[in-house]
């Protein structure tokens, strides 16, 4: 078991299952089983994963300042690892539609968290004993990243919504991370050619690019390995919003308590699988029991 630090953005997620994307306009549409609503965000998400494979997770983040004790919170952060500040005026909010051909399109407001800061002296002094530090590229996330690389820990980042246009906003978080996860969702030119430029320009050891039905690229540095991994099956797809979060926890999980990156590569890939068989970003999280079970079934002990 591990003991990880994670920051950045809660929110209430509404998914709603189209028939097709765009959307043909229709004035009510009543289908059962088709909206569902929850907390999420990638943070969140990465927080309940890691939690759920056993790992202690001190989580960081903010909402409205009226929201902390609403309906959606009651059985939530009520842990000591919880610091979660009601210091917005509202809680950020994301509606995610998703069509059979597994296409998304994803409405966010995340209120006034981009000029929101976080208790810089709170988290350094909860993450003195953490094994890893794990953030989104959020606003208030860029304090904590350099104060994160000051305490000599191991820093993970994943860049949510990023593009290549926007990689000067990002520069700081790239210069400083471990651990780089990116989506293939806005990167120009191939997989390979991506994280080649993204090994040659910083210093992670770790770089993932995802890429969702397609599996997964990584490159290690201490492995001197560029590799692409294809997806493996272990349950049927209901929804796929939510697959980064947990591939890239799962794939924490199992590096910090190895150092082997393939191993833990194997395994995120499996974890991933088996979770968008659930409807929710934060929901159908594989126990480590049930992980090691499932990776023994595809790839025999040992591998």
């Amino acid at each position: 078991m591990a003991k990880f630090a994670v920051a950045g953005i809660v929110q209430v997620e509404t998914i709603v299952r189209v028939e097709d994307i765009p959307v043909r306009y229709s004035p009510v549409t009543n289908m059962p089983d088709t909206v569902f609503t929850y907390v999420g965000g990638d943070a969140y998400n990465e927080r309940v994963a890691l939690k759920a494979l056993g790992d202690e997770v001190e989580f960081f983040s903010m909402v409205g300042k009226q929201d902390l004790r609403g309906i959606l919170w009651d059985e939530d952060f009520m842990g000591d690892g919880d610091f979660v500040l009601p210091v917005l005026e509202s809680t950020p909010t994301a509606v995610i539609l998703y069509d059979k051909k597994r296409q998304q399109q994803i409405f966010e407001d995340i209120k006034d968290m981009r000029d929101a800061e976080f208790n810089l002296s709170l988290f350094k002094e909860k993450i003195k004993d953490a094994d890893a530090v794990v953030l989104a590229n959020a606003n208030f996330c860029r304090p904590l990243a350099a104060a994160a690389k000051e305490a000599g820990k191991l820093l993970a980042v994943n860049f949510r919504g990023f593009t290549e246009e926007k990689m000067q906003y990002n520069e700081d978080f790239f210069e400083l991370a471990d651990i780089i996860y990116v989506s293939d969702d806005n990167i120009v030119g191939s997989a390979d050619e991506f994280v080649r430029k993204l090994a040659d320009n910083y210093s992670a050891k770790i770089i993932i690019l995802g890429q969702g039905a397609a599996g997964l690229t990584i490159f290690s540095r201490e492995d001197e390995l560029l590799a692409h991994y294809k997806p493996v099956k272990t349950n049927e797809i209901v929804n796929t919003s939510g697959a980064g979060n947990s591939l890239f926890s799962c794939f924490l999980h199992c590096y910090v308590s190895t150092g082997d990156a393939v191993h833990a590569v194997k395994k995120a890939l499996l974890f991933a699988s088996y979770k968008i068989g659930f409807m929710g970003t934060s929901v159908g999280f594989l126990k480590e029991e049930e992980l090691e079970h499932w990776y023994r079934l595809i790839w025999g002990a040992g591998k």
